[in-house]
Order: C-alpha cells, then sequence, then structure tokens
C-alpha cells in the first residue's frame, strides 16, 4: 500500500501535534501540583479568638478580648506549627487587647531592658486616673530612683506612644526624658541593645510586635486607652471587621490551609479550641497547653472537623495541686 506525499505530510504534522500535546501536558501536570503544594506550604491560617487570656509566659498574659487574623509561618515553605511558638507570628487585621500594668512591667524587664548594662531596672507600672505611672532605677547613675507620669496614644505608623508628662529623680535636675536618660537610651537603640523601643524627644515609642515575647505579632495599632486596671489596645478596626460566627463563647478558631497541632497536620484546617466553661475568660497558656488538652476532650464533626474542649489552665493548676497526696510525716 503506498501512502502519498501529500497525506504522509498530513499524518507527519498530526503526530507532531500530539508529540507536542503530551510533552506539554507530562511538564504542566507535575509544574500545578507543585504551584498547589506550594500555595498550601505557604498559606496563612486564618484565627479568630475571643474571651481568651493568652499567657506568653509565667507572670506575662493579654486578654484578647477579641482577635482577628492569621498564623503565618516565620519560614518560607514551611507549615505554622501550634508546639513551636517561633514556627510562626500573628498578623492581627483587627482586635482588641487588654493587659495589666505589672505583665507590661515584667515584659519591659524581662525583654527590653534585660541587659547588664540597660539604662533601666527594677521597673513597676501602675495605672493612677487616667495616667501611667512608672517607676524604676536609672541603673548607670548608680541606681538613682525615678518616677514619670505618662499619657500613651498610637502613633500614625501603629506603635504606641509613651509621653512622659512630669519626672521626678533624687537629686537630680530634671527637665524632660532625655534629661532624667541621657544618651542612654539613643546609645542602647542604636547598637541593639533595646528591642522594641526607640526615642523621639521626649517620649518613647514602644513597638508590641517587638516587645512581647514569641509567638510575634504584627499589626497596626490603631488606638491606646487606660481603664482602671489595664490598658487596651486596638489593632485596625474591630467595628468595622466582617467577624465569623463560632458556635462557642470562649474560643480560638483556625481554618484553612495547613496546621500542624502535636502529631496531628491538618489539611484544609478546621479547628476550634473551645473553654466548655464559659463564665470566666478562657486561660490559655500555650507552653503547657498539653496539660489542659489532656484533662479535656475532643470531638469531630461531620466534616472531620476538630473541637477541641480545654480545661482553663489556672483551674488545671488547681486540681493538680487537689490530687496531689499529702506526705504524712
Amino acid at each position: 500500500m503506498k501512502i502519498s506525499g501529500d497525506l504522509f505530510s498530513e499524518h507527519r504534522r498530526t503526530f507532531r501535534f500530539l508529540a507536542r500535546a503530551i510533552a506539554v501536558a507530562i511538564t504542566a501536570v507535575p509544574l500545578a501540583l507543585i504551584a498547589s503544594d506550594s500555595a498550601q506550604e505557604n498559606g496563612d491560617v486564618h484565627v479568630q479568638m475571643h474571651n481568651v487570656m493568652y499567657h506568653y509566659s509565667d507572670d506575662v498574659s493579654v486578654h484578647l478580648r477579641r482577635l482577628a487574623g492569621t498564623l503565618a509561618p516565620t519560614k518560607a515553605g514551611e507549615i505554622p506549627v501550634f508546639d513551636q511558638k517561633e514556627s510562626f507570628r500573628l498578623d492581627i487585621a483587627a482586635a482588641e487587647i487588654a493587659m495589666d500594668p505589672q505583665s507590661l512591667a515584667n515584659v519591659l524587664n524581662a525583654n527590653v531592658f534585660n541587659a547588664n548594662d540597660a539604662p533601666l531596672k527594677d521597673l513597676s507600672i501602675r495605672i493612677e486616673k487616667d495616667r501611667l505611672k512608672i517607676k524604676g532605677k536609672l541603673h548607670k547613675k548608680g541606681d538613682i530612683p525615678f518616677e514619670t507620669e505618662d499619657r500613651l496614644s498610637a502613633t500614625p505608623d501603629g506603635k504606641i506612644r509613651l509621653h512622659t508628662e512630669k519626672i521626678k529623680a533624687l537629686h537630680l535636675p530634671v527637665k524632660g526624658l532625655m534629661d532624667l536618660f541621657g544618651v542612654d537610651i539613643a546609645d542602647m537603640v542604636q547598637t541593639g541593645k533595646v528591642r522594641g523601643v526607640r526615642a523621639e524627644k521626649d517620649d518613647l515609642i514602644l513597638d508590641p510586635a517587638e516587645i512581647l515575647p514569641p509567638p510575634h505579632i504584627s499589626g497596626k495599632v490603631t488606638a491606646v486607652r487606660l481603664e482602671s486596671t489595664t490598658i487596651v489596645q486596638v489593632f485596625g478596626d474591630p467595628q468595622k471587621h466582617r467577624w465569623e460566627q463560632v458556635p462557642a463563647q470562649n474560643y480560638m478558631a483556625y481554618h484553612g490551609n495547613r496546621l500542624q497541632f502535636g502529631k496531628l497536620v491538618m489539611h484544609d484546617t478546621d479547628m476550634v479550641l473551645i473553654d466548655p466553661d464559659p463564665r470566666d475568660p478562657f486561660d490559655f497558656y500555650l507552653d503547657r497547653y498539653k496539660d489542659q488538652l489532656s484533662a479535656g476532650y475532643t470531638k469531630i464533626t461531620p466534616a472531620f472537623g476538630l473541637r477541641v474542649y480545654m480545661v482553663d489552665f489556672n483551674k488545671v493548676k488547681r486540681k493538680a495541686a487537689a490530687a496531689t497526696p499529702l506526705r504524712k510525716k
């Protein structure tokens, strides 16, 4: 059987077209899979919290009255690991967060002015009327005690301004904050020995993203106010934010992308940590959450979501103390 030249040329063109199509298909499928997997690995996990007392450490806690944002992995190509607080940061879209003055003092003492040559030591803070009263010692001037009266406000770039209105220092003529500190603060900031603080004329500018221990937060502070016993920071615009409906009162809800929780890796995350006793805030301590987890229980939803009912951390401690038998002498 003879094949004409025209027919042979037509078959050859068809074969070449099919070969190119197969080659494109072979190369395109893995690239599509890689792109999809990369989006999963680099995707942020959405988070929403309500009425949570969140412990950063044994002596630092904040009250997350309400919060919405994302858990973002700190390294490209990885996912947030719930048990490793250095593996993610909390990017806040909208929130109202309260902190008591003692926690703020503990943060400044332990995280900001913790170097041996730090200019300030032994800070204590209290709220008096609508001002913040700060006491401490000028370390480089022989631990001379000082006291300031300060007003808080938000800066245009989303930080916290500490404006000093009154200053007292033993045996020192003081006109302003820089007279009190001298060049110590500026020098410490420039050399990187003070985290999250910068001097601006007679004001100090605090960056919440830097002064708090991990997991670190990011977001724009839009307002700061003092209540009777707490310092309240507002991030974004909580009034205009679109809050998701969560069937719980005190909770921490996570959804979307991937999240590792213990030995479990959730794809298309759907996990809610719930306070089974909503009469008080959900007392949560990331470093000790396994104690809370073992004291509670979990449920799986019909859509394979995870609902974790955790006992408050402060109640777990009380239960553990009550369960410890007394030794007979």
